[in-house]
């Protein structure tokens, strides 16, 4: 399993996801989950995957050395004129690999499965951001739904729903994903460290920053220490029920 997490502002994109894969609570393994395309000036787009490892690793191949949609010539994430056609390229190479090996993984009772988080821009257009699915279909981020999300999600979605924003700053969404990714981190046996962190400032045409977050680094630490402290006084801080109650009463 996995989780992936992708917010959609009015300044820039904010992505970041684990690195766990497993086959069973004896095969634990670390795969990069994140895949950067990216021409400084021209182009920059993140990929984020979730799902079958074998099934992601083959659609990231295809993206690179060129996937056909229809008739048209092969086309890569280096090519592709758009960030709408990149979601088509993503959506057509996924079902390029269902074309191939989908029956084969049937037959061995292996579910197709995979999901994607595609982000960034392109010179003279917009900044998007896109979640792809399995049959290769994907919906996208808007200011109305500024986050999107893949994998084990549901630990770290309520921070999201309560704080995020399209206005929210990136800055301040960086803090927002290391919360959310840290509440699946302590729930959630089957996400792990360590996890990839990528910012990107609308315009810029390149990262603002990728880095590689380990147990040991020191802000990861201090945002995860200083939040659970501060969830730990709020509810010190809540009335009991009967005090409550009883005052209530009273009034």
């Amino acid at each position: 399993m996995t989780y992936c997490v992708a917010l959609f502002l009015k300044a820039g994109l904010v992505m970041l996801s684990d690195t766990r894969t497993n086959a069973g609570v004896d095969n634990i393994s670390t795969f990069c989950k994140m895949h950067r395309f990216e021409t400084p000036g021209e182009r920059c787009m993140v990929l984020l995957t979730a799902g079958n490892l074998s099934i992601s690793q083959s659609v990231v191949n295809r993206l690179q050395e060129g996937v056909s949609i229809g008739d048209a010539d092969p086309e890569t994430l280096a090519t592709v004129p758009s960030m709408f056609r990149a979601a088509q390229l993503v959506g057509a190479a996924i079902r390029d690999v269902y074309n191939s090996d989908g029956l084969a993984m049937k037959a061995q009772g292996v579910g197709f499965d995979a999901s994607f988080l595609l982000g960034g821009q392109i010179r003279g257009r917009g900044m998007r951001l896109f979640q792809i699915y399995s049959p290769g279909n994907f919906i996208e981020a808007t200011p109305e739904t500024p986050y999107l999300q893949i994998g084990e999600h549901k630990y770290g979605k309520p921070i999201l729903d309560r704080v995020v924003s399209y206005d929210t700053p990136v800055q301040d969404g960086v803090k927002l994903v290391l919360v959310s990714m840290d509440s699946t981190l302590r729930s959630n046996l089957s996400v792990g460290m360590p996890i990839d962190l990528a910012v990107y400032h609308r315009d810029d045409l390149q990262l603002r920053i990728h880095r590689r977050i380990t147990e040991t680094d020191s802000y990861f630490q201090h945002v995860r220490d200083h939040w659970s402290n501060a969830l730990r006084q709020s509810y010190g801080t809540l009335p009991t029920a009967d005090e409550w109650w009883a005052g209530k009463r009273q009034g």
